[in-house]
């Protein structure tokens, strides 16, 4: 069963796809992400990549963000996540939008910008480092955006030492098969430590 966390809508239950079109974020997971993250939501406009249910954002929207945008290339997902908007009462705070995430980030370069970003892939296409580089490219993080990325591997990077330079690694935590990493995107003038 998942569930808000705290918040506005603390409690609400989320309805989920069935079968294995989705992998909805595990309950201590999401509370893990959140109480790193709990005092970078207020106000924040966010970005929800791949949405699934739309947990990840309806949860900060819940928190105090002021608008999320949902983004998922699946219709049936994206009728999941509108039920759970309306669930919570948060529809009016939130764009929906069925579309390949490179469509979306292509088409919104230069016109969205987030302070939040949520990136949670299906575990076995390794697509977080090809987003992250099109999310750079089109300038849709705001200068110091945190990106919430879960995915199955350690390494999100892909190697590219260039992408990595970008971003400070906040944190990493692995539970089970899932890698939880939080990115603050740094000004391009800083460089990573290594």
């Amino acid at each position: 069963m998942m569930r808000i966390i705290t918040g506005l809508a603390r409690g609400v239950r989320l309805a989920s796809l069935e079968g294995l079109a989705t992998r909805p974020t595990a309950e201590r997971v999401k509370e893990a992400i959140f109480s790193s993250i709990q005092f970078e939501i207020e106000g924040r406009a966010v970005l929800d990549l791949f949405g699934g249910s739309g947990q990840l954002g309806l949860e900060a929207l819940s928190r105090g963000a002021s608008r999320a945008m949902f983004v998922d290339s699946s219709p049936e997902a994206m009728a999941i996540i509108k039920e759970n908007a309306k669930k919570t009462g948060f529809f009016e705070g939130c764009r929906f939008l069925i579309s390949d995430y490179r469509s979306y980030l292509r088409k919104a370069a230069g016109r969205d910008a987030y302070h939040l970003i949520f990136l949670d892939p299906p575990y076995a296409s390794e697509l977080v480092g090809d987003a992250l580089s099109r999310i750079l490219a089109g300038g849709i993080a705001l200068p110091g955006c945190l990106i919430v990325c879960e995915s199955g591997s350690p390494e999100i990077f892909s190697g590219c030492e260039e992408l990595a330079s970008r971003f400070e690694i906040v944190k990493y935590q692995r539970y089970g098969i899932a890698h939880i990493h939080i990115l603050r995107l740094l000004p391009e003038s800083e460089e990573s430590p290594s």
